[in-house]
């Protein structure tokens, strides 16, 4: 397989065309929400959100997303809302307090909803102890109605999974595992400070499956620092010798004025956007070599699987969690900072712990900010999804589907001229498509229909 690999990257880097170098240094947002959260406000407070749950529609399957931010040690470059803890205790207290905010907003919504999703994040929610998964899962199981053939996915550190968790996660009807692998080479883990050789990923495998966690996701990235695309060849190699249904392949955001533990990593052992870009599409290339299906922008699934299903349909769908099969229209959060999605708008949990867990502990939902949705924001969403998950849409007739004048989105016009030149769209009337060459660029035609995306007003991560 190296050797068919390097061809390709001979192939890629032949193929490259520098016209595109300054739109792959674009900074535009990853869109997993729209409008996206540096757009949320303090006006969706705890009064609005317990408004919006008790309109919600009875007995409509919702989604649940439990965030727990606590890591043994903070990753160089890492991007999630998360700190490092040593001790058990703080832990304790916060999965207690998660326990409150259940019971809370099944008190506020005034129903038993019943749960299509169920996924917990990080952080590194394997962190928690074995009696506090056992503690939140009962309690989940009398605030919701956890559906049959539901999914119930977990985020998880290599290096945190044994077997005992394994049969834990199990236990509470864990169905499907994320593994976050990001690269096997020893120099580029050294640089991101993540060590966990091949070995001891193959061993979490292993023990997930014998407990019946089949289901296995693999977390992948690119552009990172000393990695080469040699590198991720080997990566892609490794990962699919353990066979997982999906890889994620995520390029590396580099945004150290956010995340100061960034600045760990030297600008300078960064590869470059091209670079980037020739790891993109080499990675893809071994993965679709391999019978798996491209899924929007980073994903890949194998062709009986779910995702590839709804992809083939035009239903897949795209949240905080990134692309995904869940078709609930609403995603309830938990957890300090988290970010859930009503029919009425999104609303953010309080960032930080200590103004979470007060105000659980007085009987009102952490709510912090979010955002009422528009007509139009609705629109635009759709719109952008759309892009995001199949590369094409037809802003008119979106607008039109939406009681909305069918020249609502003229206004992207000139950047979509912009980019039909450049070959990153290709355009006929309202009707947009990225052709297969240019998928890595899908997120500059999304942008187009951002209305609040002022130029240089917010710094992104890199376009590819």
């Amino acid at each position: 397989m190296e050797v068919k690999a390097e061809g390709r990257r001979r192939s890629h880097a032949r193929g490259m065309d520098n016209r595109l170098l300054p739109y792959a240094l674009r900074q535009v947002p990853r869109y997993t929400s729209y409008p996206t959260a540096p757009h949320f406000c303090a006006a969706v407070d705890a009064g609005v959100y317990a408004g919006w749950l008790s309109e919600l529609p009875r007995r409509e399957p919702v989604s649940v997303y439990l965030h727990v931010p606590y890591c043994r040690t903070i990753c160089h470059y890492c991007g999630c809302h998360t700190k490092a803890i040593r001790r058990d205790g703080p832990i304790f207290e916060y999965a207690e307090t998660l326990g409150r905010e259940i019971d809370l907003v099944r008190q506020k919504a005034g129903e038993r909803f019943p749960v299509s999703h169920l996924h917990w994040g990080g952080g590194t929610p394997s962190i928690l102890p074995r009696q506090a998964f056992l503690d939140l899962a009962a309690r989940l199981a009398e605030a919701f109605d956890l559906q049959p053939g539901a999914e119930h996915a977990i985020e998880l550190d290599p290096r945190t999974v044994t077997r005992e968790l394994a049969r834990t996660l199990s236990e509470i009807g864990v169905t499907r595992a994320s593994l976050g692998v990001q690269d096997f080479g020893e120099h580029v883990q050294k640089a991101i400070g993540r060590i966990q050789p091949f070995p001891q990923v193959s061993a979490a495998v292993d023990a997930l499956r014998e407990t019946g966690i089949e289901a296995l996701n693999f977390d992948l990235m690119y552009g990172l620092p000393q990695q080469r695309a040699q590198d991720v060849a080997r990566s892609v190699e490794l990962a699919l010798s353990l066979r997982p249904d999906r890889v994620a392949l995520f390029g590396y955001a580099h945004v150290p004025w956010m995340k100061s533990h960034q600045k760990l990593i030297r600008t300078e052992e960064l590869p470059g956007a091209m670079e980037r870009l020739e790891q993109a599409d080499l990675a893809a290339d071994l993965l679709v070599a391999e019978g798996y299906v491209r899924v929007g922008l980073d994903h890949f699934a194998r062709p009986d699987d779910p995702m590839s299903t709804m992809l083939r349909s035009g239903t897949l769908r795209r949240n905080f969690q990134g692309y995904t099969t869940d078709s609930a229209t609403t995603l309830i959060g938990l957890g300090v900072s988290s970010i859930g999605r009503m029919p009425q708008g999104y609303v953010q949990n309080a960032p930080d712990i200590g103004g979470w867990r007060r105000a659980v502990e007085a009987g009102v939902l952490p709510s912090a900010r979010g955002r009422a949705l528009e007509p139009e924001d609705v629109a635009r969403a759709a719109v952008i999804e759309r892009l995001m998950c199949d590369l094409e849409a037809d802003h008119g007739e979106v607008a039109l589907a939406h009681g909305l004048p069918v020249d609502l989105m003229d206004d992207a016009e000139p950047a979509l001229r912009e980019l039909e030149e450049a070959g990153i769209v290709e355009l006929r009337g309202r009707h947009l498509r990225v052709p297969e060459a240019m998928r890595s660029f899908a997120r500059l035609p999304a942008a187009a229909f951002d209305a609040y995306l002022a130029p240089q007003a917010a710094r992104h991560s890199l376009a590819v």
